[in-house]
């Protein structure tokens, strides 16, 4: 693995759960455009950007993206060399921040890790990542709950970023909303009103209210027809070609940058 000898970041608390990131990972392996860019490299290559005091979700995504793509490679990276530790399971671990180490992926994601940082880094630490991406590359960047329950991240290519998804696990979340406090360092001083994230989060309460007659059929069904609801709005979300065990809200960032 290349050297790493200027690290770009700050060290962060560094706490970590496993299986904590599960949703993160089922959404990117289930992902189109994250599955071609991988099937489409000669040697795909992932990066887990600070997988914390412990390698477990680290060694979770490999696990979930060699379930679509077996040729995949994935190392691990921290900032703090305390908490670098030995190749296992068929991932590598070393030293690197957002410069990954000299390494040039096709995926990375960095998750809970621009959470300590001030918002006014976060445009430099993406453009640092995108930098370091293979051609067609993507970044997963977000955060979530500590047992992740509740995540948001941001998709990013190589330019800009891409679209904005909430996901939350359907019986431990009582309105959309409530993922407001997870919200990505780049919006979650922005869920103010007349800011564009705080009229899609209040949408999507609404839209969740009215579909209150569904909620003998549980959560997911409920979700299923006010997510329905918000595209009759006229808002851009993403309706999913299969049933996820998720309940997940994607839309383009151009609709929630504003």
């Amino acid at each position: 693995m290349p050297s790493a000898t200027a690290v770009q970041g700050q060290i962060t608390r560094g706490t970590t759960n496993p299986n904590r990131l599960r949703r993160v990972d089922r959404w990117m392996a289930g992902r189109a455009e994250i599955v071609e860019v991988l099937a489409a490299a000669p040697d795909p290559l992932a990066v887990d950007l600070g997988y914390g005091n412990r390698p477990d979700t680290a060694v979770e995504m490999a696990a979930r993206l060699r379930a679509v793509e077996p040729r995949i490679s994935l190392v691990g990276l921290e900032i703090d060399p305390q908490r670098v530790v030995a190749d296992r399971d068929g991932v590598r671990f070393g030293l690197g921040g957002f410069e990954l180490a000299g390494l040039r992926p096709h995926l990375v994601r960095a998750f809970n890790v621009l959470r300590q940082y001030d918002e006014s880094e976060v445009l430099g630490s993406w453009a640092q990542m995108q930098a370091a991406l293979a051609p067609g590359g993507l970044i997963v960047e977000g955060t979530c709950d500590e047992i992740g329950r509740r995540c948001t991240w941001v998709l990013l290519d190589e330019h800009r970023p891409r679209s904005l998804t909430l996901a939350w696990a359907p019986g431990h979340t009582d309105r959309p909303s409530e993922l407001a406090p997870r919200l990505p360092k780049a919006l979650i001083h922005h869920n103010v009103d007349g800011r564009a994230i705080f009229a899609l989060l209040r949408a999507a309460d609404r839209c969740w209210d009215s579909a209150a007659p569904y909620a003998p059929y549980g959560p997911r069904i409920r979700w299923l027809h006010a997510r329905a609801a918000l595209a009759d709005l006229g808002v851009p979300v993403e309706q999913p070609r299969r049933r996820t065990r998720d309940n997940v809200l994607t839309v383009p960032w151009d609709h929630v940058a504003r």
